[in-house]
């Protein structure tokens, strides 16, 4: 998906929840184009060939603007961050961590005025939190215990499918990340369409295929 084509549809979401009168000079979709070009400009090769682009923001703002998103700053927040992992799976990123975006005031800048920064940080540092996408949109939590996936009905994600075997895989944390172990299965689990062997430390946005069934990681 082009830049302009992302855009539009960034207008289209902004303009039905941002609506409500804000005092702010600048329009959140402005805020939205500069972090999909961030993640453009700033994007590189891992040693997988992967393209790696960043996935922590600091919008910094005058004191108007920011005082103007104050009502809809978590909201605002949280739809840049989709946006920045929506672009991302269009335009075959990959990110390091869980996507943050911070809002910060500089006194210095004029109405109408904001900066971004961004860099990649590798998710860690702490208790962490992640979560399996179903093909539906429902969310699985990954918590203490392991996810498991599989044809039985006792597990975790039950699939109805031939390929996959009565316990195919689990997904469980190990200190601050989040790893996928195939369970022995007939058929083998893939993450990004790469077949894995023993434990495959996941990335945010990871896919995880089994069987016709494609999983996908969200770090948070």
């Amino acid at each position: 998906m082009g830049l302009q084509s992302f855009e539009q549809g960034l207008e289209r979401m902004v303009t039905g929840v941002f609506s409500r009168g804000s005092r702010a000079t600048i329009r959140p979709v402005e805020l939205g184009r500069r972090l999909l070009r961030e993640m453009d400009d700033h994007r590189s090769v891992d040693v997988r060939g992967r393209r790696i682009v960043p996935n922590v923001f600091l919008f910094t703002l005058s004191p108007r603007d920011h005082a103007g998103f104050a009502d809809i700053d978590e909201a605002l927040v949280a739809e840049l961050a989709e946006t920045a992992r929506e672009y991302a799976r269009a335009e075959g990123y990959h990110f390091m961590g869980p996507v943050a975006v911070e809002m910060v005031v500089d006194n210095a800048l004029k109405a109408g005025r904001f900066t971004v920064t961004s860099r990649m940080k590798e998710g860690g540092g702490g208790s962490g939190a992640g979560a399996l996408v179903l093909p539906s949109g429902e969310r699985v939590e990954i918590g203490q215990r392991a996810v498991s996936v599989g044809r039985l009905p006792e597990c975790t994600i039950p699939l109805n499918d031939a390929n996959v075997s009565r316990r195919h895989c689990e997904i469980h944390a190990v200190g601050s990340a989040f790893v996928v172990v195939d369970s022995g299965s007939t058929n083998g689990t893939k993450v990004n369409g790469l077949r894995i062997q023993g434990e495959h430390v996941l990335s945010d946005e990871d896919i995880i295929s089994v069987g016709s069934t494609h999983l996908r990681f969200e770090a948070s």
